[in-house]
Protein backbone atom coordinates (compact mmCIF):
# COMPACT_ATOMS: atom_id res chain seq x y z
CA UNK A 1 0.00 0.00 0.00
CA UNK A 2 1.33 3.82 -1.11
CA UNK A 3 2.00 5.99 1.86
CA UNK A 4 -0.93 8.21 0.27
CA UNK A 5 -3.51 5.03 0.80
CA UNK A 6 -1.98 4.40 4.16
CA UNK A 7 -2.48 7.61 5.33
CA UNK A 8 -6.33 7.79 4.19
CA UNK A 9 -6.90 4.37 5.68
CA UNK A 10 -5.43 6.15 9.37
CA UNK A 11 -7.39 8.95 8.62
CA UNK A 12 -10.75 6.85 7.81
CA UNK A 13 -10.08 4.65 11.10
CA UNK A 14 -12.64 4.25 13.27
CA UNK A 15 -12.42 5.69 16.45
CA UNK A 16 -14.07 7.88 19.64
CA UNK A 17 -13.75 11.21 18.95
CA UNK A 18 -12.42 12.45 22.38
CA UNK A 19 -9.76 14.95 21.83
CA UNK A 20 -10.27 18.62 21.65
CA UNK A 21 -8.04 18.88 18.24
CA UNK A 22 -5.94 20.56 16.83
CA UNK A 23 -4.40 21.03 20.18
CA UNK A 24 -2.62 24.32 20.15
CA UNK A 25 1.48 24.85 19.05
CA UNK A 26 3.13 28.32 21.15
CA UNK A 27 6.04 29.41 20.94
CA UNK A 28 8.14 29.17 24.22
CA UNK A 29 9.90 32.39 23.65
CA UNK A 30 10.83 33.24 27.49
CA UNK A 31 12.42 29.90 27.84
CA UNK A 32 14.36 29.52 24.71
CA UNK A 33 15.89 32.74 25.87
CA UNK A 34 16.88 31.15 29.08
CA UNK A 35 18.06 28.51 27.73
CA UNK A 36 19.94 30.23 25.00
CA UNK A 37 18.16 28.09 21.74
CA UNK A 38 16.92 29.66 18.40
CA UNK A 39 13.56 28.38 18.79
CA UNK A 40 10.88 26.66 21.60
CA UNK A 41 7.57 25.54 20.70
CA UNK A 42 5.51 23.77 22.80
CA UNK A 43 2.74 21.05 21.18
CA UNK A 44 -0.07 21.41 23.96
CA UNK A 45 -1.22 17.98 24.36
CA UNK A 46 -1.86 18.73 27.87
CA UNK A 47 -4.78 20.23 26.17
CA UNK A 48 -6.50 17.19 24.78
CA UNK A 49 -9.57 18.44 27.07
CA UNK A 50 -11.32 14.94 27.72
CA UNK A 51 -10.91 13.78 31.84
CA UNK A 52 -8.55 16.56 31.91
CA UNK A 53 -6.52 15.90 28.88
CA UNK A 54 -2.73 14.53 28.29
CA UNK A 55 -1.26 12.05 25.64
CA UNK A 56 -3.86 9.00 26.72
CA UNK A 57 -6.88 10.61 25.11
CA UNK A 58 -6.08 10.72 21.46
CA UNK A 59 -4.76 6.77 21.85
CA UNK A 60 -8.26 5.81 24.14
CA UNK A 61 -9.93 7.33 20.73
CA UNK A 62 -8.63 3.95 19.02
CA UNK A 63 -8.46 1.40 21.67
CA UNK A 64 -12.09 2.55 23.10
CA UNK A 65 -13.53 3.04 19.16
CA UNK A 66 -17.44 2.68 19.23
CA UNK A 67 -16.92 -0.78 17.47
CA UNK A 68 -14.96 -2.26 20.36
CA UNK A 69 -17.08 -0.79 23.07
CA UNK A 70 -20.39 -1.64 21.50
CA UNK A 71 -21.48 -4.87 23.97
CA UNK A 72 -19.45 -4.31 26.86
CA UNK A 73 -20.70 -3.59 30.30
CA UNK A 74 -17.09 -3.34 32.04
CA UNK A 75 -13.67 -1.14 31.10
CA UNK A 76 -11.36 -3.05 32.67
CA UNK A 77 -7.06 -1.40 32.81
CA UNK A 78 -4.55 -0.69 35.50
CA UNK A 79 -1.85 1.09 36.28
CA UNK A 80 0.28 2.73 39.67
CA UNK A 81 -1.38 5.00 42.14
CA UNK A 82 -1.25 8.11 40.19
CA UNK A 83 -2.09 6.74 36.50
CA UNK A 84 -2.77 9.49 33.69
CA UNK A 85 -4.08 6.16 31.33
CA UNK A 86 -6.39 5.00 34.18
CA UNK A 87 -8.03 8.21 34.54
CA UNK A 88 -8.89 9.18 31.08
CA UNK A 89 -10.22 5.28 31.00
CA UNK A 90 -12.56 5.70 33.65
CA UNK A 91 -13.54 8.99 32.75
CA UNK A 92 -14.66 7.24 29.82
CA UNK A 93 -15.80 4.92 31.52
CA UNK A 94 -18.52 7.24 33.37
CA UNK A 95 -19.31 9.17 30.47
CA UNK A 96 -20.26 6.12 28.64
CA UNK A 97 -22.47 4.43 31.50
CA UNK A 98 -19.99 1.59 31.52
CA UNK A 99 -18.61 0.18 34.88
CA UNK A 100 -14.52 0.59 35.59
CA UNK A 101 -12.23 -1.56 37.39
CA UNK A 102 -9.19 -0.48 37.69
CA UNK A 103 -6.21 -2.47 38.75
CA UNK A 104 -3.33 -0.52 40.62
CA UNK A 105 -0.08 -1.89 42.34
CA UNK A 106 0.39 -0.67 45.71
CA UNK A 107 0.30 0.87 48.08
CA UNK A 108 -2.67 1.98 48.15
CA UNK A 109 -3.07 5.72 49.40
CA UNK A 110 -4.37 6.67 52.35
CA UNK A 111 -5.93 9.66 51.34
CA UNK A 112 -6.57 9.67 47.89
CA UNK A 113 -5.44 12.86 45.70
CA UNK A 114 -4.02 13.95 42.33
CA UNK A 115 -4.88 10.74 39.80
CA UNK A 116 -6.06 8.63 42.40
CA UNK A 117 -9.31 11.10 43.51
CA UNK A 118 -10.07 11.52 40.07
CA UNK A 119 -10.05 7.89 39.56
CA UNK A 120 -12.14 7.62 42.80
CA UNK A 121 -13.89 10.82 41.23
CA UNK A 122 -15.05 8.85 38.21
CA UNK A 123 -16.49 6.02 39.63
CA UNK A 124 -13.81 3.21 39.28
CA UNK A 125 -13.61 0.33 41.59
CA UNK A 126 -9.58 0.29 42.77
CA UNK A 127 -8.47 -3.35 43.04
CA UNK A 128 -5.02 -3.26 44.64
CA UNK A 129 -2.39 -5.83 43.94
CA UNK A 130 1.26 -6.27 45.17
CA UNK A 131 3.83 -4.92 41.77
CA UNK A 132 3.69 -4.36 38.54
CA UNK A 133 3.92 -7.76 37.43
CA UNK A 134 0.61 -8.82 39.12
CA UNK A 135 -1.49 -6.37 37.30
CA UNK A 136 -1.90 -8.58 34.44
CA UNK A 137 -3.03 -11.51 36.25
CA UNK A 138 -5.09 -8.76 38.27
CA UNK A 139 -7.09 -7.86 35.30
CA UNK A 140 -7.64 -11.16 33.99
CA UNK A 141 -9.43 -12.15 37.27
CA UNK A 142 -11.14 -9.49 37.02
CA UNK A 143 -12.67 -10.21 33.69
CA UNK A 144 -13.22 -13.43 34.92
CA UNK A 145 -15.41 -11.95 37.74
CA UNK A 146 -17.33 -9.95 35.47
CA UNK A 147 -18.10 -12.94 33.25
CA UNK A 148 -19.48 -14.61 36.18
CA UNK A 149 -21.98 -12.05 36.32
CA UNK A 150 -23.00 -12.10 33.28
CA UNK A 151 -21.28 -9.04 32.09
CA UNK A 152 -18.82 -8.35 29.54
CA UNK A 153 -15.71 -7.23 30.22
CA UNK A 154 -13.29 -5.47 27.86
CA UNK A 155 -8.95 -5.36 29.30
CA UNK A 156 -7.88 -1.94 28.00
CA UNK A 157 -3.81 -2.16 27.57
CA UNK A 158 -2.24 -0.60 29.86
CA UNK A 159 -1.25 3.12 28.64
CA UNK A 160 -3.23 2.09 25.50
CA UNK A 161 0.28 1.62 24.28
CA UNK A 162 -0.44 -0.88 21.28
CA UNK A 163 -0.23 -0.95 17.80
CA UNK A 164 -4.07 0.46 17.75
CA UNK A 165 -2.95 2.65 19.99
CA UNK A 166 -0.26 4.65 18.69
CA UNK A 167 -2.22 5.23 15.54
CA UNK A 168 -3.77 8.56 17.51
CA UNK A 169 0.13 9.64 17.25
CA UNK A 170 0.18 8.83 13.70
CA UNK A 171 -2.65 11.01 13.71
CA UNK A 172 -0.73 13.88 15.85
CA UNK A 173 2.54 13.46 13.90
CA UNK A 174 0.39 14.67 10.75
CA UNK A 175 -1.20 17.55 13.05
CA UNK A 176 2.19 18.93 14.40
CA UNK A 177 4.08 18.88 11.02
CA UNK A 178 0.96 20.81 9.11
CA UNK A 179 1.36 23.60 11.96
CA UNK A 180 5.14 23.62 11.58
CA UNK A 181 4.36 24.03 7.78
CA UNK A 182 1.81 26.73 8.56
CA UNK A 183 4.92 28.71 10.46
CA UNK A 184 6.41 29.50 6.98
CA UNK A 185 9.99 27.63 5.63
CA UNK A 186 10.96 25.12 7.51
CA UNK A 187 14.34 24.65 8.49
CA UNK A 188 17.31 22.52 7.98
CA UNK A 189 16.27 20.17 11.12
CA UNK A 190 13.19 19.84 13.74
CA UNK A 191 13.83 18.43 17.18
CA UNK A 192 10.94 16.76 18.92
CA UNK A 193 11.15 15.48 22.59
CA UNK A 194 8.69 13.54 24.45
CA UNK A 195 8.55 11.91 27.73
CA UNK A 196 8.24 7.94 26.92
CA UNK A 197 7.56 4.80 29.20
CA UNK A 198 5.24 2.51 27.26
CA UNK A 199 6.49 3.88 24.55
CA UNK A 200 2.51 4.61 22.38
CA UNK A 201 3.10 8.16 22.02
CA UNK A 202 6.43 7.78 20.42
CA UNK A 203 5.74 4.63 18.19
CA UNK A 204 2.89 6.51 16.78
CA UNK A 205 4.51 9.65 16.11
CA UNK A 206 7.48 7.46 14.39
CA UNK A 207 4.59 5.83 11.92
CA UNK A 208 3.39 9.26 11.29
CA UNK A 209 6.54 10.90 10.26
CA UNK A 210 7.78 7.85 7.91
CA UNK A 211 4.08 8.02 6.17
CA UNK A 212 5.11 11.66 5.45
CA UNK A 213 8.76 10.95 4.51
CA UNK A 214 9.69 13.92 6.71
CA UNK A 215 13.54 12.83 7.59
CA UNK A 216 13.86 16.78 8.50
CA UNK A 217 12.57 15.50 11.75
CA UNK A 218 14.26 13.92 14.40
CA UNK A 219 12.33 12.40 17.95
CA UNK A 220 13.80 12.14 20.93
CA UNK A 221 12.30 9.96 23.19
CA UNK A 222 12.98 10.71 26.78
CA UNK A 223 12.81 7.72 28.91
CA UNK A 224 10.97 7.74 32.37
CA UNK A 225 12.28 4.43 33.30
CA UNK A 226 13.55 2.26 30.15
CA UNK A 227 16.98 1.76 29.04
CA UNK A 228 17.57 3.43 25.71
CA UNK A 229 17.82 0.17 24.17
CA UNK A 230 14.38 -0.81 25.65
CA UNK A 231 13.03 2.24 24.91
CA UNK A 232 13.88 2.09 20.97
CA UNK A 233 12.93 -2.19 20.51
CA UNK A 234 9.67 -1.47 22.10
CA UNK A 235 8.74 1.81 20.08
CA UNK A 236 10.26 0.13 16.79
CA UNK A 237 7.78 -2.95 17.59
CA UNK A 238 4.70 -0.81 18.24
CA UNK A 239 5.34 1.22 15.05
CA UNK A 240 5.20 -1.94 12.93
CA UNK A 241 2.22 -3.19 14.58
CA UNK A 242 0.53 0.15 13.45
CA UNK A 243 1.89 -0.24 9.98
CA UNK A 244 0.70 -3.54 9.46
CA UNK A 245 -2.91 -2.50 10.85
CA UNK A 246 -2.40 0.20 7.89
CA UNK A 247 -1.49 -2.75 5.24
CA UNK A 248 2.03 -0.44 4.95
CA UNK A 249 4.88 -2.03 4.71
CA UNK A 250 6.86 1.08 5.65
CA UNK A 251 10.38 1.41 7.31
CA UNK A 252 11.13 -0.58 10.35
CA UNK A 253 14.22 1.02 11.41
CA UNK A 254 15.29 3.50 14.15
CA UNK A 255 16.11 6.39 11.26
CA UNK A 256 14.83 9.56 13.01
CA UNK A 257 14.63 8.37 16.64
CA UNK A 258 17.10 9.09 19.12
CA UNK A 259 16.32 7.42 23.08
CA UNK A 260 17.78 9.18 26.05
CA UNK A 261 17.42 6.87 29.77
CA UNK A 262 19.73 9.57 31.11
CA UNK A 263 16.72 11.04 32.67
CA UNK A 264 15.72 8.18 34.83
CA UNK A 265 17.36 8.92 37.88
CA UNK A 266 15.79 6.46 40.87
CA UNK A 267 13.15 5.28 38.90
CA UNK A 268 9.83 5.81 37.38
CA UNK A 269 7.96 8.47 39.40
CA UNK A 270 10.78 9.80 41.65
CA UNK A 271 11.92 13.17 40.81
CA UNK A 272 15.68 14.45 40.29
CA UNK A 273 17.59 17.41 40.63
CA UNK A 274 16.95 18.32 36.71
CA UNK A 275 13.70 17.14 36.39
CA UNK A 276 13.05 19.94 39.38
CA UNK A 277 14.96 22.37 37.76
CA UNK A 278 13.09 21.89 34.50
CA UNK A 279 9.68 22.01 36.53
CA UNK A 280 10.62 25.38 37.62
CA UNK A 281 11.98 26.87 34.37
CA UNK A 282 8.27 25.55 32.78
CA UNK A 283 6.30 27.30 35.01
CA UNK A 284 8.30 30.32 36.01
CA UNK A 285 9.14 31.40 32.41
CA UNK A 286 6.01 29.77 30.58
CA UNK A 287 3.07 29.37 32.60
CA UNK A 288 3.35 25.83 31.82
CA UNK A 289 2.75 22.72 34.39
CA UNK A 290 5.24 19.49 34.53
CA UNK A 291 4.22 16.25 35.85
CA UNK A 292 7.23 14.44 38.03
CA UNK A 293 6.71 11.15 36.58
CA UNK A 294 6.81 12.14 32.38
CA UNK A 295 6.82 15.70 31.42
CA UNK A 296 9.30 16.97 33.90
CA UNK A 297 11.99 14.47 32.87
CA UNK A 298 11.06 15.18 29.44
CA UNK A 299 11.57 18.65 30.08
CA UNK A 300 14.74 17.99 31.82
CA UNK A 301 16.26 15.98 28.86
CA UNK A 302 15.58 18.67 26.44
CA UNK A 303 17.24 21.17 28.74
CA UNK A 304 20.40 18.93 28.89
CA UNK A 305 20.21 18.12 25.02
CA UNK A 306 20.38 22.11 24.16
CA UNK A 307 23.11 22.79 27.31
CA UNK A 308 25.25 20.20 25.99
CA UNK A 309 24.83 20.55 21.94
CA UNK A 310 23.35 24.05 21.57
CA UNK A 311 21.11 24.72 19.10
CA UNK A 312 21.53 26.78 15.44
CA UNK A 313 19.63 29.47 13.32
CA UNK A 314 18.29 26.19 11.14
CA UNK A 315 17.16 23.91 13.87
CA UNK A 316 14.12 24.48 15.59
CA UNK A 317 12.83 22.79 19.04
CA UNK A 318 9.50 21.08 19.64
CA UNK A 319 8.46 19.53 23.23
CA UNK A 320 5.50 17.57 22.62
CA UNK A 321 3.76 18.34 26.53
CA UNK A 322 1.80 14.89 27.13
CA UNK A 323 0.48 16.23 30.02
CA UNK A 324 -0.19 14.79 33.82
CA UNK A 325 -0.68 17.42 35.76
CA UNK A 326 -3.04 16.12 38.14
CA UNK A 327 0.30 13.97 39.63
CA UNK A 328 2.14 16.90 40.53
CA UNK A 329 -0.76 17.83 42.81
CA UNK A 330 -0.37 13.87 44.76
Amino acid sequence: MSNDRAIRRLLAWPRAHLANLPTPLIPAGRLAAELGAADILVKMDAETGFGLGGNKVRKLEFELAPDRVRDKTCLITAGGPQSNHCRVTAAFAARSGLRCILVMQAPEPERPTGNALLHRLFGAEIRTVADREARAPGMAAAAADIERQGGRPLIVPIGASTGLGCLGYAIAALELTEQLDDLGPPPHRTVVFVASSSCGTLAGLALGMSLLGRDDVELVGVSADLRSDELCDRTLQLATEGADLLEWAGPATSTGIVAVDSQVGDGYGIPTDASNEATDLFGRLEGLVLDPTYTAKAGAGMIDWIRERGTSSGERIVFLHTGGHPGLLA
